[in-house]
């Protein structure tokens, strides 16, 4: 078989852990997680979708859905969440779940797509088909950017760490007392906060961060997930998910927002637009894998956060499925 494209990490068959003495005993079953989506860079990601050849094939694919070429796309994309670098991730993602099926074997129970991973999660449980999915992609990102125009054009969505829900909620407080803007849009683990702010307002946030002991990571343009997008919501379902038809998923999917099990079209089509104006929440995510009777997850795509939270990795057997590992000379050269 050839290998030359994406390897497994070394230690991906392997549990990120010994699985805890008081893990219920029957938590036997896999989950096939497709990671939300980081920033894009091409040298890497294009690199892979050149020389990996599940990601070849995926590839092609996608340019016959689209009408044109998506790698020149995405060379020349200068945003990192362009719509090109969304299907350039989302192409990695389903390249990953191939070989992840093909090499390793993976017989996934469980579906799971915290965030943009969602719309990988639907072409992998037949929700649609990958072609649909890479058109909505393309579709949705036209739409967000059309939005985002005319609306809420100073906002971010700022990603921090270790700020326990007490200062939290203090952070919160000063924003209410100044009758500043934001909206929550997303726990991810124990003091991992995803805030939506005006970008006037971001050197405060940080500072505010720090002064709690936290740590800023990035900031995302545009926002996500916020409560006061739900006009971008009813925007998504009357200009681009009128379109598609949706299938029941062949797997059981857990909901990113309320970790309840999504089970028919409806609840598909429903967790896929709550996306834009409903915080994500992966505790609630782990919560249901759980209670599904996960103790296995494989994380298929490009992913620098999820298969790393404390919360996956207390929780559960971690597989990841990811992009090569650079060799060390390329290390080197990238930090000479």
């Amino acid at each position: 078989m050839d290998n030359s494209g994406l390897t497994p990490d070394t230690d991906s068959t392997a549990p990120s852990r010994p699985p805890h003495s008081g893990d219920v005993p029957d938590r036997t079953r896999t989950a096939i997680v497709f990671p939300g989506m980081g920033p894009s860079s091409f040298p890497e990601i294009g690199k892979f979708l050149l020389l990996d050849p599940y990601a070849r094939q995926r590839l092609a694919e996608a340019d016959e859905a689209l009408g044109y070429s998506l790698f020149d796309r995405f060379r020349a994309a200068d945003d990192d969440y362009s719509a090109s670098s969304q299907i350039a991730f989302l192409i990695a993602s389903m390249a990953m779940a191939d070989r992840a099926v093909d090499s390793l074997g993976l017989s996934p129970d469980v579906c799971a797509g915290p965030s943009f991973g969602q719309k990988a999660a639907a072409a992998f449980v037949g929700s649609l088909s990958f072609a649909e999915v890479v058109r909505l992609t393309a579709e949705c990102a036209r739409c967000e950017e059309d939005y985002f125009a005319g609306s809420y054009q100073d906002a971010v969505t700022h990603c921090f760490v270790r700020v326990p829900q007490e200062p939290f909620d203090a952070i919160l407080a000063d924003f209410d007392g100044r009758g500043a803007w934001y909206d929550v849009s997303g726990r991810l683990d124990t003091g991992f906060h995803m805030l939506s702010v005006q970008e006037k307002e971001l050197d405060g946030l940080k500072a505010l961060i720090s002064a709690a002991g936290g740590y800023s990571m990035y900031s995302m343009r545009p926002p996500v997930h916020a409560a006061s997008f739900a006009a971008l919501r009813r925007k998504a379902e009357a200009e681009v998910f009128g379109a598609y038809e949706l299938a029941d998923p062949a797997l059981p999917v857990v909901n990113d927002v309320d970790g309840t099990v999504v089970r028919d079209a409806a609840a598909m089509r429903t967790m896929m637009l709550d996306t834009f104006d409903r915080p994500i929440h992966w505790p609630n995510v782990v919560a249901g894998l759980k209670g599904l009777g996960v103790g296995t997850v494989c994380v298929a795509g490009p992913d620098n956060l999820f298969h790393r939270l404390d919360l996956t990795k207390d929780s559960f057997e971690v597989v990841t499925v990811g992009l090569p590992k650079k060799r060390p000379r390329e290390r080197e050269r990238r930090g000479a």
